[in-house]
C-alpha cells in the first residue's frame, strides 16, 4: 500500500511536470511563430501626463479627448495650468468622468482658484470633491512626483503656457532627466492662419519667462508651433461624424463646443483651430509630420525665433498629409475610450 501511494504520488508530479514544460514550449512556439508571421506583439503604452490650461480655447478640450482615445498613451495625470485651478480641474475631472477613467488623477496648478471661462455652465453645479479619483490640490508636486517615480520615462505634454512647467523644474530640477517635453508652442516660419508673418503665440507670450525655463531646460523637447498646428480644422462629413457620435465623450466635446462658441451657427457645421491635438498625437507618433531640428530661443516678448544660440529641439514645421491627420481624429473620437491599463 505504501509503495503504491508513493509511486500515484511521484506519476501525478511527473504528470504535472510534463504538462506544465509542455504550455511553456507551445507558448514559446506561438511567440517564436508571431514573430515569423509579422504578428506584433502588444506595444508598451507611452505613460504620460497631460498639462493644459483647458477652458479658455476649446481645442483643449478635443485635446483631452483625442488622449483619452488613443490607445498608445497611458495617461498618468492631467493638470491645468494658468490660474482658474478650481474651473479647469473640475472640467477635466467631468470629462474623465465622461469618459469613464476615473482612474486618472487631476491636478490643480499654481495661481488663483478663482476665476471661470467659456465653459463655466458645463460644470455649474459640479462637486469637484465628488470626483471618485484622486484630486491633487499641489499639481506641480504631483507632476514631480509622478516623474520621479515612475520606473520608465514619462512624456510630458503641455499645451497652453508653462507655470506649472517651471515650478516644477524650479522645484526639481531632476525631472528633465527622467522626462521627455512635447509641446504646443511657438511659430517659426508662419504665424496664425497660415500667415506668412510670424507670431507671439499665445502660448509662450502669456507667459515667456515660464516657456524659457521649460523650452531651455535639459531634456529632449519636441514642439509644434502654429506652422503645423494653427492649421487644423474638421469641416464638412469629417466634422459631421464626430458632431452626431453617440459616444459620451465625443458628444461631451460638442456639448462644450456649444457652449464655448459665441457663433452659434459654428458648432453645428465646422470646429474651431484645433492647435493642441497635434500635441496630443506628438506624444506618440510624428509620421505625418516633417520635423527639422532647429536651435530655438524664446524671446522675452514671446517669439520663438532660430537662433544657433537657442536650445536644439523637434520642432514640426510642416505637414506630410494633414488629411489623414484629420481622418486619425475622427476616428479616434468617434471610436471607443481607451480603458484603464493593466496595473502592476
Amino acid at each position: 500500500m505504501v509503495v503504491r501511494t508513493t509511486t500515484f504520488g511521484t506519476d501525478l508530479w511527473a504528470s504535472v511536470i510534463g504538462l506544465a514544460i509542455a504550455l511553456l514550449g507551445f507558448w514559446v512556439f506561438r511567440s517564436d511563430a508571431r514573430a515569423a508571421e509579422g504578428e506584433p506583439e502588444a506595444p508598451k503604452r507611452i505613460p504620460v501626463i497631460l498639462d493644459t490650461d483647458i477652458g479658455d480655447d476649446i481645442d483643449d478640450t478635443w485635446a483631452l479627448a483625442l488622449a483619452l482615445k488613443s490607445p498608445e498613451l497611458d495617461i498618468k495625470l492631467v493638470v491645468g495650468d494658468q490660474g482658474k485651478t478650481l474651473y479647469r480641474a473640475k472640467l477635466i475631472a467631468k470629462l474623465l468622468e465622461a469618459a469613464g477613467r476615473t482612474d486618472i488623477p487631476v491636478g490643480m496648478g499654481v495661481g488663483p482658484q478663482t476665476g471661470g471661462g467659456g465653459q463655466s455652465a458645463w460644470v455649474e453645479g459640479y462637486d469637484l470633491k465628488s470626483y471618485p479619483g484622486k484630486v491633487h490640490e499641489d499639481g506641480v508636486q504631483a507632476i514631480i512626483d509622478t516623474i520621479m517615480k515612475s520606473p520608465q520615462p514619462i512624456t510630458l505634454i503641455a499645451y497652453g503656457p508653462l507655470p506649472n512647467v517651471a515650478a516644477a523644474l524650479e522645484r526639481e530640477p531632476k525631472i528633465a532627466e527622467k522626462a521627455r517635453f512635447v509641446g504646443m508652442h511657438g511659430s517659426v516660419r508662419k504665424g496664425y492662419g497660415g500667415s506668412e508673418k510670424v507670431s507671439a503665440e499665445w502660448n509662450v507670450r502669456a507667459d515667456a519667462k515660464a516657456c524659457q525655463k521649460a523650452l531651455s531646460a535639459p531634456w529632449d523637447v519636441t514642439i509644434t508651433p502654429l506652422d503645423t498646428c494653427g492649421l487644423v480644422h474638421l469641416t464638412g462629413e469629417k466634422y459631421k461624424k464626430v458632431r452626431d457620435s453617440k459616444d459620451p465623450l465625443a458628444a461631451a466635446v460638442i456639448a462644450n463646443y456649444r457652449i464655448w462658441s459665441e457663433d452659434k451657427e459654428a458648432p453645428e457645421s465646422r470646429s474651431s483651430t484645433l492647435f493642441d491635438t497635434v500635441a496630443i498625437y506628438l506624444g506618440f507618433s510624428d509620421e505625418l509630420l516633417k520635423i527639422e531640428k532647429l536651435p530655438i530661443r524664446v524671446t522675452d516678448d514671446g517669439f520663438t525665433v532660430i537662433d544657433p544660440a537657442g536650445k536644439m529641439m523637434r520642432v514640426a514645421t510642416e505637414w506630410k498629409d494633414m488629411g489623414a491627420f484629420e481622418d486619425l481624429l475622427v476616428r479616434r473620437l468617434t471610436g471607443p475610450t481607451v480603458k484603464p491599463p493593466a496595473r502592476q
